[in-house]
């Protein structure tokens, strides 16, 4: 080889740090170039994956890890990572057999391992298999912060509020700038009534460390409400500000794209958008209207079905989820805890039968 080449171990570190700063293009022309002087680098292939994952090009990422796990069937990080592909596809039964394997594998005191199959897992809302990965990742390593949170978050999806805020706490106990975990912590009580402890915890979280708007809108609405402060109050200052700022990053056009993303996939329980269905959707476009529901919090909703339903994820602290994993999630909830089957195919669907169960209620405004 002729000098002035990197190994691949270089290249691998190089593409490595790349992806670290968020510069997956050049991590995966790294990579790429890697690849073509050592084409059977093991690790290449699984940053290759890792890259093309993180620019959800799934089709690619699968392809690499299946090559990574082709040239070595024991490679964990290949394995996890096309497990971690596979959910993307639905293939969930063979997601779990490479995850199990590499359990069986001894690399189930791996926390970084662990952790990464669980929010898989998670992602792909298969709540009690990942509350399993993360009890593992939690007991092998009980001085872990980010395991014991996230059993936490597992619970809280599974019904176990309990459990969920004992979790929750613990992990706060041993990192108490683990400001997700507050954040979350905060909801919970917000949700189960505890007013005094949800801005207890909001408020410990700095301004600049708040990434969820709903946090910042009911710690203000809080502080109004145990605080009897008035807007223009300069305590709030600083939580009008983060605000804003906030609502500046909500791209209208990041808004428009998921709207219609979340229109497209509405159709399907899975999330996949049939093209013959374009009619249909065109259809439901033109016969949008706004309508007004009021939750069983007390809040008035206003829009057509899909932006109704958009609302409540948001108010919910769940922007992360898309509107049809949303509607999904809150039919099963609604099924465990009323008995109610709700359907979550079609949004004006889910939110007639909320109303028809008593879940939520249709305003009429004169």
């Amino acid at each position: 080889m002729p000098e002035g080449f990197l190994s691949s171990e270089e290249y691998d570190e190089q593409a490595h740090r790349l992806y670290n700063d968020g510069d997956y293009d050049a991590a995966l022309e790294m990579l790429k170039e890697g690849l073509a002087l050592y084409p059977n680098a093991v690790e290449l292939y699984v940053g290759m994956g890792y890259a093309r994952l993180a620019r959800e090009e799934y089709a690619w990422a699968r392809h690499a890890f299946e090559r990574a796990a082709v040239l070595d069937p024991a490679h964990e990080d290949a394995l996890v990572g096309l497990g971690e592909t596979l959910l993307r596809f639905g293939e969930r039964e063979t997601a779990l057999r490479h995850f199990r394997q590499v359990a069986e594998m001894g690399f189930d005191d791996d926390i970084e391992l662990m952790l990464t199959m669980g929010r898989a897992l998670y992602r792909a809302a298969m709540y009690g298999d990942c509350r399993d990965i993360f009890a593992k990742a939690a007991a092998s390593r009980p001085d872990s912060a980010e395991a014991a949170a996230s059993l936490g978050y597992a619970l809280h999806r599974l019904g176990d509020d309990v459990g969920a805020g004992r979790q929750i706490r613990r992990a706060l106990r041993l990192d108490a700038d683990l400001y997700e975990a507050r954040v979350y912590l905060g909801h919970l009580l917000y949700d189960r009534g505890d007013w005094e402890g949800s801005l207890r915890e909001f408020e410990r979280v700095p301004p600049q460390e708040h990434w969820d708007p709903l946090a910042v809108w009911r710690l203000m609405e809080l502080k109004r409400t145990l605080w009897h402060m008035e807007s223009g109050d300069p305590r709030l200052t600083p939580w009008e500000s983060r605000l804003r700022d906030l609502e500046e990053l909500d791209d209208p056009i990041d808004r428009l794209l998921a709207d219609v993303e979340a229109r497209m996939g509405a159709h399907d329980p899975d999330g996949y958008f049939d093209p013959s269905q374009l009619e249909l959707f065109e259809a439901a476009a033109k016969e949008d209207e706004e309508r007004v529901i009021r939750t069983a919090d007390g809040y008035l909703l206003r829009g057509d079905w899909h932006e109704i339903v958009r609302q409540m994820r948001d108010q919910a602290g769940f922007r992360h989820e898309s509107v049809s994993d949303y509607m999904r999630r809150m039919a099963e909830r609604w099924h465990e805890e009323f008995g109610i089957e709700v359907p979550f195919v079609d949004p004006e669907a889910f939110l007639r039968a909320a109303v028809e169960a008593g879940l939520i209620r249709l305003e009429v405004e004169e």
